[in-house]
Formats: C-alpha cells, sequence, structure tokens
C-alpha cells in the first residue's frame, strides 16, 4: 500500500506541477467564457437588427396576413409589378421580397410562391412565411365549402394530460425535457471526461516508456501497483483540474457578465425560443420540476459512474500506451475503446430519451463499456434499484478484470521496443 501511495502521489504531482497543465487549467475558463460572452454579444446584436421584408401579393389574400414584429417588418409592394418591386428592395438593401404569384377561381394555392433575396434566409424566416400562407389558404378552403371557420376556432380545446404512476406519484411533459437536459449533459460530460483525462493517461506511460524510466521504476513496483497508481494519480489531478474549471468558469462568467452587461441568457437558441413564447404557467411547472430534482442522489451516483467509468476506461488506455512506442503507434487500437462511448450517447439520445425503461436501455445501462452514460441519462427519469445495484456490481467487476488483464499487458508491453504490436501479440502476453 506504501507503494501504491507514493506511485499516486508521485502521478498527481507530476501532472499539477507540469506547465501546459497548469496553463490550460487557467486558460481553458477564459476562453469557454470569452465564448460564451462572444456568442451571447453577437446574438444580442442580432436581435436588435430588424429585417425588412417586402411582399408582391398579386392575390391580394394574403400582404395583409403578415405582420410586423420585433425583427421583422413587411412592406406591401403589390401596387407595382414584380419587377419594380424587386428593383426597389434590391437597391433599398432590404433582407427579401415575397412574390405570391395569381390564383384563379378554385385553384387550391397561388401559381408560384418565391423568395427573392441576397442571401438564403434562416429557417426560422422560411417557416414562418410558409405557415402564414399556409394558414390562410386553409382558411379560405374551409370558407368555400360552406363551413364557419370562426365556430371551428371557437371549438378548438388544449388538453394538458396529468401524468402519474400508480403510485401516486405525478409527473409532467415538462419534467420528462428536464431529466433529458441532465441526464444527457451527465453522460456527454463522462464521456469527454473520459477522452481527455484517458489519453493523457496512456500519454504518460508512453512518455515514461520512450525514456525508459519505466525500467528503473518496474524493478521495485509490480505492474498492478504502477497501473493502478497512475491510473488514480491521473484521476485525481483530473478532478482538481475539472472542479478549478467550474469554480473559475463561474466566477468569471458572473464577473464578466456583470462588467460588461451582457446577459448570456439573451443566446437565441431553439430552446430559449421555446422558454420565452412559453405561457407563464409552464414556465413556473418548469422551476416546479428543476426544483424537484433529487440532488443529492443523482449527484451520489454521477460520481460513481464517474470513477468507475473513468477507471475502466483509463486502464484499456494505460493497457494501450505500453503497447506501443509512439502516439502514432496508438491510432488502430483507439476506434475499439472510442466505439462503445460513441454508442453509449447513441443509445442514450435516441433511445432513453424515447423509453428509458425498454429493453434496449436496460440492457445498455447494465453492459458496462456502455452503462457510465446510459445509466446516467436513465437515472433522473426513475430507474429500479435492483437495475442499479445490477449496474455497479457488474461495472466494479469489469474494472477489477480490465485491470487484471491491463496489468498484464502492461508488464510485457513497458519492455518491449521498436516493434508495432498485433491483436494477436498482445493476446499471447497475457498468457505470461
Amino acid at each position: 500500500m506504501r507503494n501504491l501511495s507514493l506511485i499516486i502521489q508521485r502521478e498527481y504531482l507530476a501532472r499539477v506541477r507540469n506547465k501546459t497543465f497548469i496553463i490550460m487549467t487557467f486558460l481553458s475558463p477564459l476562453i469557454f467564457v470569452g465564448m460564451i460572452m462572444l456568442i451571447a454579444y453577437l446574438s444580442m446584436l442580432n436581435s436588435t437588427e430588424q429585417k425588412i421584408i417586402g411582399i408582391h401579393d398579386e392575390t391580394g389574400l394574403f400582404s395583409s396576413e403578415f405582420k410586423d414584429g420585433e425583427q421583422v417588418q413587411y412592406l406591401d409592394y403589390s401596387e407595382e409589378s414584380l419587377e419594380q418591386a424587386r428593383k426597389e428592395v434590391l437597391d433599398s438593401e432590404y433582407f427579401g421580397l415575397i412574390h405570391i404569384g395569381k390564383m384563379e377561381a378554385g385553384d387550391a394555392r397561388p401559381s408560384e410562391i418565391e423568395f427573392f433575396g441576397k442571401e438564403t434566409p434562416g429557417f426560422g424566416t422560411v417557416e414562418n412565411i410558409e405557415k402564414t400562407i399556409s394558414d390562410r389558404l386553409t382558411r379560405e378552403q374551409l370558407i368555400r365549402k360552406g363551413i364557419d371557420v370562426s365556430e371551428i376556432d371557437k371549438a378548438r380545446t388544449k388538453v394538458d394530460i396529468s401524468i402519474q404512476n400508480f403510485s401516486g406519484e405525478r409527473s409532467s411533459k415538462m419534467a420528462n425535457y428536464i431529466k433529458m437536459f441532465f441526464g444527457g449533459a451527465a453522460g456527454y460530460l463522462l464521456m469527454m471526461f473520459i477522452i481527455i483525462y484517458g489519453n493523457m493517461v496512456m500519454r504518460s506511460v508512453i512518455e515514461e516508456k520512450t525514456n525508459r524510466i519505466i525500467e528503473i521504476i518496474v524493478s521495485s513496483v509490480k505492474p498492478f501497483q504502477l497501473l493502478l497508481g497512475k491510473v488514480t494519480g491521473t484521476s485525481l489531478a483530473g478532478v482538481t483540474q475539472f472542479t478549478i474549471w467550474i469554480i473559475l468558469g463561474a466566477v468569471l462568467l458572473f464577473g464578466i457578465s456583470s462588467f460588461l452587461g451582457i446577459d448570456p441568457a439573451t443566446v437565441q437558441t431553439p430552446a430559449s425560443e421555446m422558454v420565452k413564447t412559453a405561457p407563464q404557467p409552464e414556465i413556473n411547472q418548469l422551476v416546479v420540476e428543476i426544483l424537484k430534482l433529487p440532488y443529492a442522489s443523482l449527484l451520489s451516483f454521477f460520481i460513481i459512474y464517474f470513477v468507475g467509468g473513468y477507471f475502466l476506461y483509463s486502464s484499456i488506455y494505460a493497457a494501450i500506451g505500453a503497447a506501443v512506442d509512439s502516439e502514432t503507434d496508438t491510432q488502430q487500437f483507439m476506434f475499439p475503446i472510442i466505439l462503445p462511448l460513441v454508442l453509449g450517447i447513441y443509445v442514450g439520445f435516441f433511445s432513453v430519451v424515447e423509453n428509458p425503461h425498454g429493453t434496449v436501455s436496460t440492457i445498455f445501462s447494465i453492459f458496462p463499456l456502455t452503462s457510465p452514460i446510459v445509466m446516467l441519462m436513465r437515472i433522473p427519469f426513475g430507474v429500479p434499484w435492483y437495475e442499479i445495484l445490477a449496474s455497479v456490481v457488474v461495472l466494479l467487476g469489469t474494472i477489477f478484470g480490465v485491470l487484471w488483464i491491463s496489468a498484464k499487458i502492461y508488464r510485457v508491453g513497458i519492455l518491449m521496443y521498436g516493434k508495432k504490436p498485433t491483436y494477436k501479440e498482445i493476446f499471447k502476453w497475457l498468457k505470461y
């Protein structure tokens, strides 16, 4: 145990005293916060920029349907010819011109609907134009069929389903969105941490092997202890760096936004638009659902799977580092590591979100190579304790198994030089 603690201490101090580590620890939050501030600033500029769009409506039905908003203003050029309207819009450097062709009696739609502009309009602009024209055409069709449109509008009824399980615990659609966000963020964060610090472990092993320092170290320490100490020490350095990132990033984000008067919440995203347009009761429900989340259990399971997933993959990274002579030679072994991580993310976003208790979600949340990511995404939706227990037991068993296999590869690989190992040769090392 004394040797193990010395190795952990050595690896930890070697990482945190490294100049690159120190620079990136303090520079990364500055870069990240700077990007957020830049995006927020550009978004504020974009939100204050008003688009002017001309309308050339040959039917006389649609020009009055387009209403001015905070970011768009419509000008009617229907009285002029199309060529004249195009020329005036172009000379005035307006955003674009909507042209709606003639519509004969009995036609379901105008002969042509076009948008002229210097630039391709954004998705939201096109969708708004299409919806405005489509809604008016629908109303015209109903009127032609003798249907009272006002009665249809009065008859429209919105239904909100109250969701609860058989034990009486209530939930809502908003709660599912919140759980999806927290679960997805936790899973993606874990994947990025594994890739970044797993590579750090691998590079550390390659560096020691290249410098022949490892030959001196293994003369007094068992390979298993050296592997475990290296993974643990690097993980502690990673946790230290990650903690500093969170604290420093939060302080910088608050301080810079207050000093410059830029609100990061003004960033224009589909989610922010949904929140702005949502009724007040739904916003209140959103706050209630966020406060109802079991943060203590979420944090506890995040730490468990965070540490478990990191140890599992870092052991594999260390074994790869011991088996090769340079970082270039690692490429042939990286795909089998990245594949289950990417698979876990895809299963999480495409299966867990749709059916968190389905067969696919359950299997991949127990399978050890994907369970740290998939189970983290499932836990906010509520997972039976026996499934979590089975997942943790299988993960721990796999960690010890992978550590044992990696140690055998590590023991032979760290003393092998000048040859690229194949999968067949690495398999033979397990028998030594």
